[in-house]
């Protein structure tokens, strides 16, 4: 278990906390990175490409001319692929590019996501990230004094947070996303962390399959 230093939003050192090793110290198996972002972006593929075929095309309900005697090819309908205007063979048609990956699968893969953040040292964990207004300026002030300016960043806090949500909106290469909705694409595309102390406890209850079990055993006893 990695024991890492917690700051304050000033970058003073505000004590210690232990990461959890079934969560930030995982064999990293970039196939999992694979399988895991080409799900997420899959599902983000809207699928509403579509093309109509000669029997959704208006016209052409009568012939062109004639099937015989003309000394021209017999055609049936100017709505048939081979004329101008007509129907499309074989275009695409809405659909969906979702497909599945097990939810155990998904949080192995998201665990290793945050291993390889924690071997490259690129967890930053505050104590406390509250902001008393609204105002993105501060959060600058923040990621500079982390020493952050000049990096992607991907601010993690435990529960909702309108303020910091919102300020941190207009600043380029920064996020903010909930525990509940971390993942592995987001994860990879920015190079730096900043957790919360909660949200690194949080973390733990979320992709811990030991804690999972605990607290699987206390809901059946409560029950």
């Amino acid at each position: 278990m990695a024991t890492v230093n917690v700051v304050t939003v000033a970058n003073q050192r505000a004590g210690e906390v232990d990461l959890p090793a079934a969560v930030f110290e995982v064999k990293v198996k970039p196939d999992l990175f694979h399988a895991e972002v080409r799900r997420q972006l899959a599902a983000r593929h809207t699928g509403t490409h579509s093309t109509k075929n000669r029997h959704m095309v208006s016209g052409g309900g009568s012939k062109p001319w004639k099937q015989k005697g003309t000394g021209r090819a017999r055609q049936g309908s100017t709505r048939s692929p081979q004329w101008s205007g007509g129907g499309v063979v074989f275009g695409p048609v809405p659909r969906t590019y979702d497909h599945s990956l097990s939810k155990k699968v998904r949080r192995a893969a998201l665990r290793c996501a945050l291993s390889l953040r924690q071997e490259e040292n690129a967890i930053t964990v505050v104590d406390e990230l509250a902001l008393s207004e609204f105002k993105t300026k501060r959060v600058a002030e923040i990621l500079t004094a982390l020493g952050l300016a000049e990096h992607s960043v991907l601010i993690v806090i435990a529960e909702a947070d309108e303020k910091i949500e919102t300020s941190a909106r207009n600043l380029a290469r920064v996020g903010v996303i909930r525990v509940e909705g971390l993942n592995v694409y987001d994860v990879l595309r920015y190079t730096r962390l900043v957790l919360t102390k909660s949200a690194v406890a949080a973390l733990e209850q979320r992709l811990s399959e030991e804690a999972r079990k605990t607290a699987r055993a206390a809901a059946k006893e409560s029950a």
